[in-house]
């Protein structure tokens, strides 16, 4: 009976001491993960800590390189606009150019680079001008011309333009009105009375009505008159044509009214207001008439604001 007890005994504490084992390991394992977890956690919460994260120089260039690109990604029209241009053009309206100068400023700084006493002159037609407008302007042909070379005459001028600046300028015409224009465009010069420009016709090939249209004022030019088998004055270097885009010809052909040249029709109403027109009251009018010439403006069948011409004998 004793023995029995005893190994009862043995078998209890046996089982007491393997359940004590049991739960010993289960505490070390439990005790591990969860030790396992907190340095887990510790990882992760480091890893947001950006301070204790140096960055390399490359690091720091690839970041500003990225920053800009995105930045310039999202520009609009009005970012790409240069910032000194913008500058440059409120400076410029906030403070005009110093050397920007008035309309009587420039007109005498320019002025001031030529001699009028000089630079207004007349001379008989030579071999070089002869070459300039034969095939043009003079006929390089066979038959009878009503003008010979050396009944014309070169004449040389200044005269200021629309932008108040001084130009030279070149007229071919009849020998007995050389001394007319010379007078009349001195005069008009003096007073700065404005022709935008003054070429000899030949630079448009001869052609009227390219010269007309390109506001260029003219005298010699050996042809007809338009519509007409019949030479025109200027055909004997003893008619004029002054701005003619703003002070075109006029007449009325079959009922409907024709311009020359074809794009001064907005001119054709001289009682509109607009800048360079020719009346009675201009002073190119005036001068012209007190040199004896007669003024198409003042014509009856047809209207040549233009056109200004003098009667004198027609050569033999």
């Amino acid at each position: 009976m004793m023995k029995r007890n005893r190994y009862f005994i043995i078998v209890i504490l046996s089982s007491l001491l393997f359940f004590a084992c049991l739960l010993m390991l289960f505490r070390k394992q439990s005790q591990q993960e969860l030790t396992k977890g907190k340095t887990e956690t510790i990882d992760f919460s480091e890893l947001g800590k950006t301070e204790e994260t140096p960055l390399s120089e490359n690091t720091e260039t690839q970041i500003q390189t990225e920053q800009k690109t995105d930045h310039d990604a999202a520009k609009t029209p009005e970012d790409e606009i240069p910032k000194n241009k913008l500058t440059e053009e409120k400076l410029s309206e906030e403070k005009p150019s110093e050397n920007k100068l008035s309309e009587e400023e420039l007109s005498e700084d320019t002025a001031a680079a030529y001699d009028a006493d000089t630079a207004f002159y007349t001379t008989g037609l030579t071999e070089e001008l002869k070459a300039r407008i034969t095939g043009k302007s003079y006929p390089d042909t066979t038959e009878p011309i009503q003008i010979s070379y050396d009944a014309l005459a070169y004449v040389h001028i200044l005269h200021y333009d629309f932008q108040a600046q001084v130009q030279e300028g070149e007229l071919i015409c009849n020998q007995a009105i050389a001394q007319d224009l010379l007078d009349i465009f001195r005069e008009l010069y003096e007073h700065q009375y404005p022709i935008e420009k003054v070429w000899l016709i030949d630079a448009y090939n001869a052609d009227d009505e390219l010269s007309m249209a390109d506001n260029n004022t003219s005298c010699f030019n050996y042809r007809t008159v338009p519509g007409k088998s019949k030479l025109s004055n200027h055909s004997y270097g003893r008619a004029i044509d002054i701005n003619p885009l703003y002070n075109p010809y006029v007449r009325t052909k079959d009922g409907k009214v024709l311009v020359s040249p074809q794009n001064a029709g907005e001119y054709a109403d001289r009682s509109a207001d607009f800048p360079y027109k020719i009346d009675r009251e201009d002073l190119c009018y005036q001068l012209f008439t007190e040199h004896g010439f007669e003024w198409g403006g003042a014509w009856n069948s047809s209207k040549d604001y233009q056109h200004f011409e003098k009667k004198i004998q027609k050569p033999d």
